[in-house]
């Protein structure tokens, strides 16, 4: 095998604590390993610059002085691939900007039934401006932190239902029109050319006639992650089979566009974007959330998908290697994927751009 008669390759991962803990398990080390790829802990303690010799640095760490470090690393090693730019992740932690790119796809227009699009959104910066969003969307509403880095507090969210939800709101804030979508949502994980979709529970739906006797809000942390907690008293869960064969996934064509043009508009090869079906129109797709670097490790055979992925990039690298070109790796001007399906022309909802109060 090519693989077992040419060089060895050296993956550095920069990654918080409970990321390596969940990504770094031992079957995806050994599936590197098998492919010539030793993946390689970096040490946050110590200067980057100190570090390696690596041949790609993998990371998830977050601040000025990691860019900086980053920087340094590319200038004094500028054939070292980094996946992914500081720059280009950054635009994924305001949940605005986020799904704006959604809105920017350059997907053609035609007659075919199947459309995609963004929920009505509003991003609230003063608490005075909060009962501005009663009058530019409809309740219920979903209230999320302005900031998604990750942390705790960016994944606290809250279903509101009325003005009284509203007034306990502390922005900043983005409140998205809560759409009806049977209570699942899909999670679409993007790795390079790599498109896997995975079905979640979600939120139920809210009855429009119930909606005047739900009081104040209703707290929750990540839609697609409810805890024990939150499930334990519910019935709808315990109730919801997602593989009863009545919960189909998108078209593939779509996900695959979709995916294909996230890439390349945002310059990122590794995130996953959440989709939910607007229930009252049966081929209506939302995109209500794209997030970097997700959990992989729940993705089935995840170990084998990052390592190809690892290797593709890396030996596409070695075969232009003559080139002096500092290499923040990005998909912008890439070549069309090989092998992916095509999909006929789709219809995307353009006339929801967010707003800003």
């Amino acid at each position: 095998m090519e693989e077992a008669m040419g060089r060895r390759f050296a993956v550095g991962y920069a990654l918080a604590s409970k990321k390596q803990a969940s990504f770094i398990q031992i079957s995806l080390i050994n599936v590197a390993r098998e492919k010539n790829i030793d993946l390689i802990k970096i040490d946050l303690e110590k200067p980057l610059i100190e570090q390696g010799p690596f041949d790609l640095v993998l990371h998830k760490i977050y601040g000025p002085d990691w860019r900086r470090q980053l920087a340094e690393y590319s200038a004094n090693n500028p054939n070292v691939l980094i996946i992914d730019s500081p720059d280009a992740i950054e635009r994924l932690h305001n949940r605005i900007s986020m799904l704006q790119v959604v809105t920017e796809l350059d997907v053609v227009e035609g007659d075919d039934a199947v459309s995609f699009g963004i929920p009505k959104q509003i991003a609230v910066y003063e608490a005075p401006a909060v009962a501005e969003a009663e009058v530019k969307l409809k309740f219920p509403v979903i209230a999320k932190p302005l900031v998604a880095d990750g942390s705790a507090k960016s994944h606290k969210m809250s279903l509101v239902y009325n003005r009284d939800g509203l007034s306990k709101l502390k922005p900043p804030v983005v409140l998205q029109e809560f759409v009806n979508h049977g209570g699942v949502i899909f999670k679409v994980y993007v790795v390079g050319e790599y498109v896997k979709c995975v079905k979640r529970k979600s939120l139920p739906d809210v009855n429009e006639e119930n909606l005047r006797n739900l009081k104040g809000l209703l707290l929750f942390s990540q839609v697609s992650n409810l805890n024990s907690v939150e499930r334990s008293g519910d019935t709808y869960y315990k109730m919801m089979d997602l593989e009863d064969g009545k919960t189909e996934i998108p078209p593939m064509n779509l996900l695959v566009d979709i995916a294909r043009g996230l890439r390349m508009a945002m310059g990122l090869h590794l995130f996953n974007f959440d989709v939910i079906r607007d229930t009252r129109i049966g081929n209506r797709y939302l995109v209500i959330d794209i997030n970097y670097f997700p959990g992989y490790a729940k993705m089935p055979s995840y170990e084998h998908v990052l390592t190809d992925f690892f290797w593709n990039v890396l030996n596409k690298e070695k075969k232009s290697h003559g080139k002096e070109v500092r290499r923040l790796v990005s998909n912008a001007g890439c070549e069309e994927d090989d092998g992916l399906p095509i999909s006929p022309p789709l219809k995307h909802e353009g006339n929801e751009n967010p707003i800003q109060v």
